[in-house]
């Protein structure tokens, strides 16, 4: 036990890591926050890291702690455990990341998955250190996750709301709630990428996760939910008819794999929401201030969302079938970080020479404090070239256009506008 509490102190001091814009249609979540019926469900826990190896069980927050140390301490060479923060309640924010010996492995692409910011779904918490186990074992043993491992830096967040999931205690996920200890939907506190302002304050748990990103370079990631089984592209925000992701193309493509692979396991899951398994996530209903969308935007990273049990929290002996029929797919989902370019976009363009707008948001046009003498160029957010004004332009119309963000640009200057 000294050796844990060791190993928790160190993890403690280590890695510690614009306007109103009303947006479409917003309505109740789909999947309000209820309590769920704890006392007719077989929720069996695990206190001890050898009662997870039937993966027929909840581990205990401490269980969960020695999991990670254990990995960490079996497989030296390939895994390490980050802290990516601590919980409003102290509670440790943890990443496993999982790195190859190939040769060429320090110029891997960045991979991130993570789970369970709604404290009570917690499937994809069990899944998750399933799959962390399972790429650790099958490394030199199994040819698909050897090549893997060394050709993506994988990085694995089980449990990013540990206030929330352990409620009722550390040695219980009977009781979890959605949101964190402060009561605030982490799902709804991220900065908005379209300009609405978060109801609450920005949350520690998620000050935390937007430091760590912030440190790496993850190109694909995925962030998994409970209460439905669908797969849910950005945007967020707006339905694809208003504003397609500019990707969307391809996310259907990683979808359909995705889904496809599992029904080869189990031909009645991803049915529950869309019979096709996955949607644009402001096809299903918009919401603001989401992670997803953060992530896409900000960080330039393709994310999804993936709603994988319509149980939130299932009976413990139902977690070897959920992993039967989502093993593959999401191993399969972190080498689709192969299948597109290295993106650049445009906000990585952008000059910290800033223009400066007003009104900015507007529902028309916006005026120009600094004197250009080279001419405007307006982009939308996909790069593309609307409209160009000659130099010493000082009005930028932008009635015609679309709600959204614009990137107006003069020479080494640029500016985000937000149209209403």
């Amino acid at each position: 036990m000294n050796r844990f509490f060791v190993f928790v102190s160190l993890l403690l001091a280590a890695n510690v890591a614009n306007a109103q814009y009303e947006p479409l249609k917003q309505r109740a979540d789909a999947f309000p926050p209820v309590a769920e019926a704890f006392d007719s469900k077989a929720i069996v826990m695990a206190n001890t890291v050898e009662q997870m190896s039937g993966w027929d069980r909840y581990p205990t927050y401490d269980t969960y702690l020695a999991m990670m140390q254990d990995w960490a301490d079996r497989f030296p060479t390939l895994c390490r455990i980050d802290t990516i923060g601590t919980s409003v309640k102290g509670r440790l924010i943890l990443c496993a990341c999982i790195k190859g010996s190939a040769a060429n492995q320090s110029d891997n692409p960045e991979f991130f998955y993570s789970s369970t910011m709604h404290g009570d779904e917690v499937t994809g918490f069990v899944m998750m250190l399933r799959l962390i186990d399972t790429l650790l074992n099958g490394y030199g043993n199994n040819q698909q996750y050897t090549d893997l491992v060394n050709s993506v830096d994988i990085y694995i967040n089980p449990l990013s709301n540990p206030d929330g999931t352990y409620r009722g205690g550390n040695s219980t996920v009977r009781n979890a709630i959605r949101y964190n200890a402060n009561y605030v939907d982490l799902n709804r506190n991220y900065p908005d990428p379209f300009g609405t302002e978060p109801m609450n304050p920005q949350q520690q748990e998620n000050t935390a996760m937007i430091n760590y990103v912030g440190k790496h370079h993850f190109r694909l990631s995925a962030n998994l939910h409970g209460g439905a089984e669908v797969m849910n592209y950005p945007w967020d925000s707006y339905s694809s008819y208003e504003n397609p992701h500019p990707y969307s193309e391809w996310w259907i493509e990683v979808c359909k794999r995705f889904v496809d692979t599992s029904r080869t396991y189990s031909s009645s899951h991803f049915r529950d929401t869309y019979n096709s398994g996955y949607t644009a996530g402001g096809d299903w209903y918009v919401i603001p201030n989401g992670r997803q969308d953060y992530m896409n935007h900000f960080h330039n990273c393709r994310e999804m969302t993936m709603e994988i049990s319509s149980d939130k929290t299932i009976e413990s002996d139902q977690l070897p079938e959920y992993w039967r029929f989502l093993q593959h797919s999401l191993v399969n989902y972190i080498g689709e970080i192969h299948t597109f370019a290295n993106d650049v976009s445009i906000e990585s363009t952008m000059s910290s020479e800033t223009l400066d707008f007003y009104p900015n948001p507007t529902r028309d046009k916006v005026f120009l404090s600094n004197e250009v003498l080279t001419p405007l160029t307006v982009y939308n957010m996909q790069g593309i070239v609307v409209f160009q004004l000659p130099a010493g332009t000082r009005v930028v119309d932008l009635h015609n256009l679309p709600q959204g963000v614009y990137i107006v640009r003069s020479g080494h200057r640029s500016a985000k506008v937000i149209k209403r």
